[in-house]
C-alpha cells in the first residue's frame, strides 16, 4: 500500500503537524507513506518539496498571486480566504509517485487548486482540517451559512454581490468535483456535520477521525519540576493560553481570556494567579488585568511545550469556532484540564466537569467560573487531570489514529479492486 500525503507544509502550525504526525505514524506501522509539500522545513527524506531555487520561488509567487485575487474586496486582516485559482501541475508530480492512495490535508496558499484535485487518478482521502474544502473560499464561516447553498455576497469579503469571488470559487469547485469521488474525513463531529449539510460535500459519506498526539511526548511531568525547567513561579496558580498568532485573531478568543482574567482578579485571584501566553508575541497588550501576565513566544520543541503544559493548572481554549482544538488534547495529554466554550470541535474533547469545563458561548463570566472551579479545589484538579490523561490514551493516540486510517485505505482499495 503506497500512500502519498499532499500538504502545503510538513511541520509548523497545527494542520501541518497533524499531517506529518499521521505520516510518521503510518511509517511506524509499516505503510509505504510519503509526503509531497509546497514548503518543506524538516530534513525527513520521506518528505518531498521544491528543491531548486526557481521551484521555491514559483510556489511563493503562486501563493502571492492567489492572495491578490482578494485585493478588490475589503477583506480584514483576521479573515483567511483562499481562492486557490492559480494553475499548478501538482497532479503531474503525483503521478510520478504512482500512489495507491492520495491523502489530502491542508493544501492552500498556492499549492493545489480544485482542478488539480480533479485530475488526480488515484483514490482520494481528504482530511478536512477546516471548512475550506466545502466553502467558497473561507476557512471558517463563523456566522455565515451560505456554504449550505452556493456562497455569494460573502460577508468575509464585505461583498454585497451574489456573483462575487466566493460564488466563482464555489462554482469552480462544483465543476471540478462533479464527477470526482472524494472520501472526506472530518477531525470533529461538528466539522462532519457542516460538511454533510454543505452543497459541495453533502453527497459524500463523511467519517470522523479526531486529531492525535504522541502521548510519549505529551505526558505529565511533576509540576514543580516543570515549573523550574520553564522558570515559572512555584507559588502561583498558572493559567495557560496558546495559539499561533492567537492574540491577534478574534476567532481564537483572546479577548475572552482578558475578560475572564479581569473577572478573576476582581474575585480576589489576582495576586495568586499568573497568565502565561505562548505561540504569540504580546501584540495585544494585556493591561489592567489585575494579575501578572507573561508572553513566552513560539515553541518549536514539543518536549519544551509538554513541560509548559505540565507547569499549568488550567489551559484556556476559548475559540469562537474550531475544527478540533489540538492544543486542548496536548494539554490534556500532560494532565492539564481545559476550559473552553461549548462550541464546535471542542465539544468532542472537553467533557464538562469530567476533564474540564465547557462555558456558555461566549460569556466571559462563565469562562471565569470554569477557571475558578478548577483552581479552587486541588483535589478536584487532580481528579480532572487523571481523567484528561485517560481520555487522550483512549481516543487521541497516534497508534489508534493511524490504525483507523489504515482500515479506511484498505477498505477503499478493496472497493477499487472489487
Amino acid at each position: 500500500m503506497k500512500v502519498l500525503h499532499l500538504a502545503t507544509h510538513d511541520i509548523g502550525e497545527g494542520a501541518a503537524r497533524g499531517a506529518y504526525w499521521l505520516h510518521s505514524s503510518l511509517l511506524a506501522q509499516g505503510v509505504d507513506s510519503s509526503m509531497l509539500v509546497a514548503r518543506k522545513s524538516s530534513d525527513d527524506p520521506t518528505v518531498f518539496g521544491p528543491e531548486s531555487t526557481l521551484a521555491k520561488f514559483l510556489i511563493r509567487v503562486r501563493g502571492r498571486l492567489d492572495g491578490l485575487l482578494t485585493t478588490r474586496y475589503r477583506v480584514d486582516n483576521f479573515t483567511m480566504f483562499s481562492p486557490s485559482r492559480i494553475p499548478t501541475r501538482v497532479h503531474s508530480a503525483v503521478e510520478r509517485f504512482d500512489p495507491d492512495i492520495v491523502h489530502l490535508h491542508w493544501v492552500c496558499n498556492g499549492f493545489l487548486n480544485p482542478a488539480d484535485i480533479a485530475r488526480i487518478k488515484s483514490p482520494i482521502v481528504w482530511t478536512m482540517r477546516d471548512m475550506w474544502p466545502f466553502t467558497g473560499g473561507c476557512h471558517y464561516s463563523q456566522e455565515c451559512d451560505k456554504y449550505l447553498q452556493a456562497c455569494g455576497a460573502c460577508p468575509h469579503l464585505n461583498s454585497t454581490r451574489e456573483m462575487d469571488l466566493s460564488r466563482r470559487v464555489w462554482e469552480f469547485k462544483r465543476n471540478a468535483w462533479s464527477n470526482r469521488e472524494i472520501h472526506p474525513i472530518a477531525i470533529s463531529s461538528w466539522l462532519a456535520d457542516c460538511a454533510k449539510r454543505s452543497s459541495l460535500f453533502g453527497r459524500y459519506p463523511v467519517q470522523v477521525i479526531p486529531n492525535a498526539i504522541d502521548e510519549t511526548v505529551f505526558k505529565p511531568t511533576e509540576k514543580t519540576v516543570a515549573r523550574r525547567a520553564m522558570d515559572l513561579p512555584l507559588d502561583r496558580k498558572i493559567v495557560l493560553f496558546g495559539s499561533l498568532g492567537g492574540t491577534t485573531y478574534p476567532r481564537k478568543g483572546f479577548d475572552h481570556v482578558l475578560g475572564a482574567c479581569r473577572i478573576l482578579a476582581a474575585r480576589g485571584w489576582g495576586d495568586s494567579t499568573l497568565l502565561v501566553v505562548f505561540g504569540a508575541e504580546e501584540s495585544q497588550p494585556a493591561k489592567n488585568l489585575g494579575m501578572e501576565s507573561r508572553f513566552l513566544g513560539r515553541f518549536e520543541d514539543d518536549e519544551a511545550l509538554s513541560l509548559l503544559y505540565s507547569a499549568g493548572d488550567v489551559m484556556l481554549v476559548p475559540s469562537i469556532q474550531e475544527a478540533f482544538g489540538k492544543t486542548a488534547i496536548e494539554a490534556m495529554g500532560c494532565g492539564t484540564p481545559v476550559v473552553s466554550f461549548d462550541t464546535s470541535g471542542l465539544k468532542d474533547i472537553v467533557d464538562h466537569r469530567i476533564n474540564g469545563f465547557r462555558a456558555r458561548c461566549f460569556e466571559d463570566e462563565d469562562l471565569a467560573l470554569g477557571i475558578e472551579w478548577i483552581l479552587e479545589d486541588e483535589r478536584r484538579r487532580v481528579v480532572l487531570s487523571k481523567k484528561c490523561r485517560e481520555k487522550v490514551s483512549r481516543e487521541f493516540t497516534l497508534e489508534k489514529h493511524s490504525e483507523r486510517y489504515i482500515r479506511i485505505y484498505t477498505d477503499l482499495l478493496k472497493g477499487e479492486k472489487g
